[in-house]
């Protein structure tokens, strides 16, 4: 009797036990958001380290990457859905900072703007970007990141942004109807979409030829997981380290990982893949860093941003950038 009445108690009590560790697995487990995943070249390193499994075995339980429609949406859900992690542009997160929410940006991810095209119809007569006085240059809305790099580009060139036509589009795939139609003459395109319909059009240049190095997007994080998820956010930022190098060194390999996450043949993704590394070489700046954090192109960027309206005011890194959860061999030395 005594001998029945403690195995089920032992029994009971294994079952409370593996309930318990259940529950804290369960509690440890987070999701992290990427603005748009499976969409935009970004977030690609993040489908290779879900495929790799370097979450798992850099200790971050990642269950799941949500995406979003841009930044402002990214931020939007890394606060209200008390995340620890999350990927977006710069300047989303520099705005959002502004009016009090408490972000912290906490890596380096996308250095340049190389995914970028301006492209032309096969038989324009637009044969080069010197060509671009009085026309037509579309992007997709006011204060967007498209609308910053034609004001650049124009800068490069050495004209005034009155120098030519900006076109409001309403977003890419709008803007390529534009194009087709003859509503525009001339549209910046980012792959991965350039890419797949790369037979319809002609590249005028590509933004790497003519833009310096701009950072695209960070890591970012909330002033309250930065105090208590720090083990998590830096088991991420070495998960994400880790498929970056991957990608360099095996792009072949990662674009068998990254087609079926991006819903993209293998072919248009290894293009894709050798197009970003191989604009490395212009300026010496990676397209995706490791996760260091480069403070001229951020800056570059945030000018940009401020012709356009989208920031105002001087931006403070000191109080922004938070370099803890970075390894000393990619923390800045200002």
């Amino acid at each position: 009797m005594y001998t029945a009445t403690i195995s089920r108690l032992a029994t009971t009590l294994l079952r409370v036990l593996a309930l318990g560790a259940m529950l804290t697995t369960t509690a440890r487990a987070e999701e992290i958001v990427v603005s748009n995943y499976g969409a935009t070249v970004n977030g690609m390193p993040y489908a290779v380290a879900k495929a790799l499994g370097y979450f798992e075995q850099e200790g971050a339980n990642v269950t799941g990457i949500l995406s979003s429609s841009g930044g402002g949406t990214t931020i939007r859900n890394l606060l209200g859905g008390n995340l620890a992690y999350g990927e977006s542009s710069l300047a989303s997160i520099v705005a959002a900072a502004q009016k009090g929410a408490k972000l912290k940006i906490i890596s380096g991810n996308a250095h340049t703007v190389a995914e970028f095209f301006w492209i032309v119809m096969p038989d324009s007569p637009i044969k080069s970007i010197d060509e671009l006085k009085g026309k037509r240059l579309g992007f997709t809305n006011p204060r967007s990141t498209s609308q910053a790099l034609d004001i650049l580009l124009v800068g490069q060139l050495g004209l005034g942004a009155d120098a030519v036509e900006l076109v409001k589009t309403g977003g890419f795939s709008p803007m390529l109807v534009a194009l087709e139609e003859g509503g525009i003459d001339v549209a910046p395109m980012a792959d991965p979409m350039y890419t797949k319909n790369k037979t319809k059009y002609r590249v005028l240049t590509p933004a790497s030829a003519v833009l310096p190095a701009l950072t695209n997007v960070v890591g970012v994080t909330t002033e309250d997981a930065a105090s208590t998820k720090g083990d998590f956010i830096r088991a991420v930022l070495r998960a994400r380290r880790r498929a970056v190098e991957y990608i360099y060194f095996n792009p072949n390999e990662a674009a068998k990982l990254i087609a079926p996450e991006y819903n993209l043949d293998e072919d248009t993704t290894r293009e894709v893949l050798y197009n970003l590394i191989a604009s490395t070489t212009s300026g010496g700046v990676p397209y995706w860093g490791p996760g260091d954090i480069r403070y001229a192109p951020m800056d570059a960027m945030i000018k940009a941003q401020k012709d356009v309206g989208a920031i105002e005011g001087d931006v403070d890194w000191s109080t922004l950038v938070d370099e803890q959860f970075l390894p000393d061999d990619l923390r800045s030395r200002r």
